[in-house]
Formats: C-alpha cells, structure tokens, sequence
C-alpha cells in the first residue's frame, strides 16, 4: 500500500523548486480521510525563507480538510532514504500518531519503514498542553 504514496512523492519531488540548492525532495502524506496530499521543497533566494516538502504536504493536508497523518513518504533526488529534518520531525508530530509510519525512499521505492516514535523519540507532544 506504501507503493502509491512512495509514486506521489516522487511525482511531487519533480515539481520542487530547488534552484540555490539542486535538491529536490517529495512527500506525501495518507491522511485519515483517506486521500493522498503531496508537497515539495520551495527554495527562496533569502535561505531561510524556504521551506521542506513536508510542511507543504502538510498544508496540502490542512487545506484539503485531513486532520491526521496516517503515513507519510519522503524521496530526495540525491539522497536515498532521506529523513525528514528535524523541523520537519516536529512539524509531522503535530498531525501524527506515535505509530504513524514513515516511509524513505529511493528511486525504486520504499526502502525503510520507521515509526513517528522511531524518529522523533520524546517528542514535544501536544495532547500536554490541554
């Protein structure tokens, strides 16, 4: 069931605008609607301005009405198996479940499977502030 979501972040990687950085990166994110939502990285001349592709999919998410992540997959041009930043660990962490998956992928497919818990242990958790 991965398959889909590693082919909808490759396809997002391949509209990331990376021209400072010549790193393309994808996601896509099955939320608990069921549909898939993809982003990719946004680079700005001003470096810090930029952003991931994931809080793109992220935002794909909000907007499309999806409130959890249910699995996400990440693929990077020139880096296979790719895990998301640490910005990024936090950003999914806030839509996410400690047993949400997360897929890395090079271009042939899925090529590692962690849980939210594996990646970002002792996270900042919401459910904590009420």
């Amino acid at each position: 069931m991965a398959h889909d979501l590693f082919e909808a972040a490759r396809d997002a990687m391949a509209k990331a605008h990376a021209p400072y950085s010549k790193f393309p990166v994808g996601a896509a994110i099955r939320a608990d609607d069921g549909k898939i939502y993809t982003g990719a990285n946004i680079e700005n001349l001003s470096f810090p301005q930029g952003w991931c592709a994931e809080p793109t999919a992220i935002g794909c998410m909000i907007m499309g009405g999806g409130k959890t992540i249910r699995e996400i997959a990440v693929i990077a041009e020139k880096l296979a198996l790719c895990p998301p930043c640490g910005g990024c660990r936090q950003k999914i962490r806030e839509f996410a479940s400690a047993d949400t998956r997360i897929y890395l992928c090079d271009e042939a497919g899925v090529q590692k499977t962690l849980t939210m818990e594996e990646l970002l242990p002792f996270s900042f958790e919401t459910d904590i502030l009420g």
